[in-house]
């Protein structure tokens, strides 16, 4: 199925150039060109928390590693050493490769007293990546989704931030590339430059070889994802499913405001004239 598109708007008749007034063909065509669907040719997602839920991931695989640390002698509530553990993972991001041993650093020295460092570092590394392994799955209406759209003409990206590594192991993982151009990949670390930065979305449009007004991003942050990609003369939609950013607001607004990945759906069919089916 062709991606859809609107039209130039129709020429003004010779009779009503100059005198004020619109010709009833005039009027029609005007109302019939509003009402096509608008241009769309290529669809940019990012990866966390739109094409799976990495938050619900991320802490799942942390509390195994806990588990496991505790299993080689650490001492503690489960709970307080993952609430100490989160605040490490927002002091220092998701990026930061010392988790584990900041957290050992940060909890009272009795409940390491005695045991190797080392080792519990490590069987917390383990159980993270185990768990990993087993549970990274793209969602199913995401993985629905992408299949439909992969039957179009549109042109399918990433666009996702994050180090160069990490983000094309997720795409690897889950099967994006199945879906996706390769050449359409952009990974904020890999081409240097931040999802603040207009520059990302104007070269992935340029990759696209499409004008930025042609293309959407679809993403989960407000700022990075949203307004951003709007600024950069994208169309946008939000996708709040996570709600983690309920308290920010992008300005410009997203075209679209989405919770599940399933409702770009009717999105694309009611805007753009893209029918996938349910």
């Amino acid at each position: 199925m062709p991606a859809g598109g609107r039209s130039m708007p129709p020429a003004i008749p010779s009779d009503d150039r100059g005198n004020g007034t619109i010709s009833p063909s005039r009027l029609l065509s005007v109302v019939l060109w509003r009402n096509q669907p608008m241009m769309l040719r290529a669809i940019f997602f990012d990866i966390d928390d739109t094409l799976y839920s990495s938050t619900d991931f991320a802490w799942l695989a942390r509390e195994k590693a806990v588990e496991a640390m505790r299993a080689h002698g650490l001492r503690g509530e489960s709970e307080r050493i993952l609430r100490e553990l989160r605040e490490v993972v927002e002091e220092f991001s998701s990026n930061d490769d010392r988790h584990f041993d900041r957290l050992l650093d940060r909890l009272p020295r009795a409940t390491v007293a005695g045991l190797n460092r080392a080792l519990l570092v490590t069987a917390g590394v383990i159980a993270y990546h185990e768990t990993k392994w087993e549970k990274l799955r793209i969602a199913p209406a995401a993985e629905r989704l992408l299949a439909d759209l992969a039957k179009t003409d549109l042109k399918l990206g990433i666009i996702s931030a994050g180090l160069t590594k990490k983000q094309m192991e997720k795409i690897l993982r889950l099967r994006l590339l199945r879906f996706v151009d390769p050449a359409l990949i952009l990974i904020t670390d890999q081409q240097g430059i931040a999802k603040t930065n207009l520059k990302l979305y104007t070269r992935a449009a340029r990759l696209a070889r499409v004008k930025p007004a042609d293309c959407m991003m679809v993403g989960d942050h407000p700022i990075r994802d949203i307004q951003s990609a709007k600024r950069a003369g994208l169309l946008a939609t939000w996708h709040t499913g996570s709600g983690k950013y309920k308290h920010l607001r992008p300005d410009p607004p997203a075209d679209h405001v989405i919770h599940k990945i399933g409702e770009l759906r009717s999105v694309l069919a009611d805007t753009y004239g893209l029918e996938l089916g349910s």
